[in-house]
Parts: C-alpha cells; structure tokens; sequence
C-alpha cells in the first residue's frame, strides 16, 4: 500500500481545502492547523503536506509562525511547500524545523535554484511539485499556466538532480472523484529513477488500490487531503476521525506518544 500523506492547506491561518484549486472554492475545516497535525500524528501519519496557501499566491509568509508550531509539536517529517522561491527561505524552512520543502513556481521560473539547493541542502530535503492541468505545468498557486510540458518540465528536474516529485492533477484535487492513473503512470514511465508522490482526487480506500498498481513506474506514496476530512476510510483503524473527541490535544506531547509507539514507529 502507498504511503498515505495527510495534506493541511493553510489559508489565513486555518486549514481549508480548494475544489480544484480554486481559491473561489474554499471549504474551511479547522481553525487551527497545529492541532490538526497533532490529530493525524494521533492517527498514525508518518509524515504531513503541508501547503501555505497565502504564500503561493505571493500574499505573505504570515502562516510561517504557526507552521514553526507544528514543526515543534511533531515528532514526524513535515514537508511545506507554498511561496518557497530562494536559497534564502529555503535555508529558513529548514532552519524552522521543516524537512524537506517542495519547490513549484520557482522550479519553473528558476530552475538553476533547483540545482543550486540539491548541491546545498541534496535531493532528500528538496523536491519538486508539478501542478498540472491538462498536461500544462501551473504556478503562482496554480493560478497561472507556463506553457510547459508536465512530462518534458520532469525530465529536465530529474537531470538536475531531482529525486522525487508531488505531482497534483489540478482538475481532480479536491473532487475524490478518482485519481488520475493514466497522468501518473504516463510521468513514471517517463522517468529513469525518480519517485513521485501522487497527488489529487482520492476518495476512497479503492482509489488507494489503483495506486498501488502504480508501484512499478515509482509511484510509493499518495497526498489525501479532502477524503481523511470527509471520513471517506470509515474502515481504516488508522484514520478513525471519530476517535478526534477522545484524545486531548491540548496535553498532547509526542514524547509521550514516542513512548508508547513501537519500536518499529521510530525507525
């Protein structure tokens, strides 16, 4: 089964979904986006997406500071993608206590920056999203297109370095009306090493199976956003939303959760 990688989207500092991207179309889910992240540690996630909405549409970085609270409450990678466009935030995204951070825009507009941060920060900490519509590469929070090729933009990153790649189907994001199989294995088929995380459209615990089969073209781990928040796995033990009321958030510690994880949890 793929790695299942829980997204928090922050707008205005509370979580929300978009319905294909559309900041028209927004659903707020929670206020607080640092017990969010607690409440999926509390239900096994081994590693959060974190979006900063605001600033991918190049309105601010005023979701920083509470990102750096979610960093500090965690014991899991946190991945933050949104507005990241230089060495410099880079450096501080890192710096804060994120682990890896996703580069967009700024792979599309700069690609020498992707160069530059995986010869500093190397290919583990830093990856590259492609947030496609009908095969086009968007950006500036998928509000723009940029005439590029998903496939061919790919091939370039991974000659640069790149070692996994968030590859969204912008039309399917937020819909759990399916992923799209064919845009992910067409990317796989096309890469040489590369992984990829896929991205967009997941409602249920089939959709998970049909990514599974993806494996082989280097597909291994997938981002569900809308469907952990609508409930959509009433029959996964690991996602049990209704167990949110019996676990108290505000006494919550993850050292305390380290001692009582496996052995196996901590590797």
């Amino acid at each position: 089964m793929p790695l299942v990688i829980p997204a928090i989207d922050i707008r205005d500092g509370r979580c929300v979904r978009l319905h294909q991207g559309s900041y028209d179309d927004e659903t707020v889910y929670f206020d607080d986006p640092v017990k969010m992240a607690k409440l999926w540690r509390v239900q096994n996630a081994q590693t959060l997406h974190v979006v900063d909405l605001d600033a991918a549409r190049g309105e601010g970085d005023h979701n920083r500071a509470v990102i750096g609270e979610m960093c500090d409450a965690l014991d899991i990678p946190i991945q933050l993608g949104g507005g990241i466009r230089s060495m410099e935030q880079i450096e501080a995204a890192l710096d804060r206590g994120v682990y890896r951070v996703i580069l967009g825009t700024a792979a599309v507009r700069n690609p020498d920056l992707v160069t530059e941060a995986i010869e500093t920060f190397s290919a583990l900490r830093v990856v590259v999203s492609i947030d496609a519509r009908d095969g086009e590469v968007r950006v500036q929070g998928w509000t723009e297109g940029s005439g590029l090729d998903a496939v061919a933009f790919a091939q370039d990153m991974e000659a640069r370095g790149v070692r996994r790649f968030v590859y969204t189907d912008i039309s399917r994001d937020g819909t759990m009306e399916g992923p799209n199989i064919q845009a992910y294995r067409t990317l796989g088929q096309h890469l040489s090493d590369a992984k990829i995380t896929a991205s967009g459209g997941v409602g249920d615990h089939e959709d998970l199976l049909d990514i599974q089969t993806l494996h082989p073209y280097g597909i291994d781990s997938v981002i569900v956003g809308t469907a952990l928040y609508e409930n959509r796995f009433p029959c996964q033990q690991f996602w049990a939303w209704q167990d949110k009321d019996n676990v108290d958030l505000d006494t919550f510690s993850t050292a305390s959760l380290r001692r009582e994880m496996p052995s196996s949890e901590n590797e």
